[in-house]
């Protein structure tokens, strides 16, 4: 582990707890889920290239994604 791969996990999880508040309080499910993928999958990703691939994934899902 490196300090980018901190950096870009605080980021990340910085991003899903906001996903996560919108998700809640406008009783969104996609935002929802999301903020909670977004604030956990820092933990399990080791790399820093596949840390910002499924970063920005998953960011870009509640904009496509309308449910």
């Amino acid at each position: 582990m490196n300090a980018s791969t901190l950096w870009w996990g605080l980021l990340f999880g910085s991003i899903g707890l906001g996903f996560f508040v919108y998700g809640r309080k406008q009783r969104a499910i996609v935002p929802l889920v999301c903020g909670v993928a977004l604030m956990v999958f820092p933990y399990v990703v080791s790399g820093t290239a596949w840390l910002l691939v499924i970063g920005v994934a998953l960011m870009a899902i509640p904009y496509f994604v309308r449910i």
